[in-house]
């Protein structure tokens, strides 16, 4: 007999990633490309994983505080005033986090109590709505649409408010759509955000990979907005360092205070080894993260010329490693469609509605890949999307 009394229900009610999904069937697929996972297919820079090298070498194998490293935390300070121009603290205003997505996590437990509502645009990252939900809050979704570059407009966020709002998802540069918000599109929706006293979760993981000419813009720098909004950042994907799971989280002391005392009970502390290579990669990786952005806005331009020439419309992202093409012309979800094209071609890509159901009719390609392997995959999706032209 099985025990309802067992597990949470909350968690039960939670839906597997479909990122995951798509991971695990190709894995087990001979021949299979995927353009599914949003890693780096960079390794670490070598002085980089030098540093850690040595810290292990030197016996650095300890607890570090539970807001990380001092050395790091003044590093990340140093960082956001070059590229932001805002100053932390870094005693009191940034914490050393095991990836970005546990930042997201301690922020929503730190700050709500149960029916506040969260903003949530959508398309976004998978982990924004389970944590919420989580996190006893009522996750209130904002579909962006492609006409509008997959920005979140000043009505859409109007609209979406109510009196239990309390904190406002901004995922730009986005995954998976590669969309942004430059500087006149925060500035359109900070009014709103001080008026209806919002705090904002900035996600800015992707914020060194744009392709603009301009420099990616924190929502924080704005006046007004440092007071209520934690910066979420981490050394994954611009400097691809996924596995060694380092994030920070940047924001107005009282929150940040309230952010450790969580972590200082689930997880001590972030890895030290990972902490001292992001110093290194901090003080000496600007270069490393020009040239890995060089080489994704080749690939980006590669595939939108190739989305081109098949017919399959796409509007150009602009950050982060993503495009989401649109598949509605074939009349059958992007769950079909990205099952089919497994099947029929072994291409793993996810469909849009991994990512929220506003994700239908879309598909989330990664050209976080060789040339080569982009090529060969995107030859295969033009083959399929021929037998189906053919066949309508």
């Amino acid at each position: 007999m099985e025990n309802t009394k067992l597990l949470s229900t909350k968690t039960v009610g939670l839906k597997p990633s479909g990122i995951r999904k798509f991971f695990d069937l190709v894995s087990e697929m001979k021949d299979a490309i995927s353009l599914g996972v949003g890693e780096p297919d960079f390794d670490t820079p070598w002085h980089i994983r030098d540093e850690g090298i040595y810290s292990l070498e030197k016996g650095r194998t300890f607890y570090t505080s539970n807001s990380g490293l001092l050395e790091l935390r003044k590093e990340i300070c140093r960082y956001m005033k070059n590229t932001q121009d805002i100053e932390y603290d870094p005693v009191s205003e940034v914490l050393i986090t095991v990836g970005g997505s546990e930042a997201i996590d301690l922020m929503f437990r730190a700050m709500i109590n149960e029916g506040d509502e969260v903003l949530i645009p959508q398309p976004s990252y998978v982990s924004y709505e389970p944590c919420a939900v989580l996190a006893d809050a009522v996750p209130v979704i904002i579909d962006l649409k492609n006409e509008n570059l997959f920005r979140l407009m000043p009505e859409e966020l109007e609209a979406a408010i109510t009196p239990r709002s309390k904190i406002l998802v901004l995922p730009f540069p986005n995954n998976p759509t590669g969309g942004i918000m430059e500087k006149e599109d925060l500035e359109a929706i900070a009014d709103i955000i001080i008026r209806n006293d919002l705090y904002v979760l900035s996600d800015e993981i992707y914020g060194e990979l744009t392709y603009t000419g301009k420099p990616h813009v924190s929502i924080a720098s704005l006046p007004g907005m440092k007071e209520r909004t934690i910066v979420v950042n981490g050394f994954s994907k611009a400097y691809a360092m996924t596995g060694w799971r380092l994030g920070f989280a940047c924001g107005p002391q009282n929150i940040m205070q309230q952010m450790t005392k969580i972590h200082q009970y689930a997880i001590m502390c972030a890895p030290t080894t990972s902490q001292y290579a992001a110093v290194e990669a901090l003080r000496n990786g600007s270069e490393d993260v020009r040239i890995m952005r060089e080489s994704y806005n080749e690939r980006r331009r590669f595939v939108l010329h190739m989305l081109s020439e098949m017919g399959i419309p796409c509007f150009e992202p602009m950050g982060a490693f993503y495009v989401f093409p649109c598949i509605k012309e074939f009349g059958m979800s992007s769950e079909e469609f990205a099952n089919r094209l497994l099947a029929e071609e072994k291409v793993a890509i996810v469909p849009g509605t991994a990512f929220g159901d506003s994700g239908e009719g879309f598909l989330r390609i990664s050209y976080a890949y060789s040339i080569d392997n982009l090529r060969k995959a995107l030859t295969r999706l033009s083959s399929f999307v021929g037998r189906l032209r053919a066949k309508g």
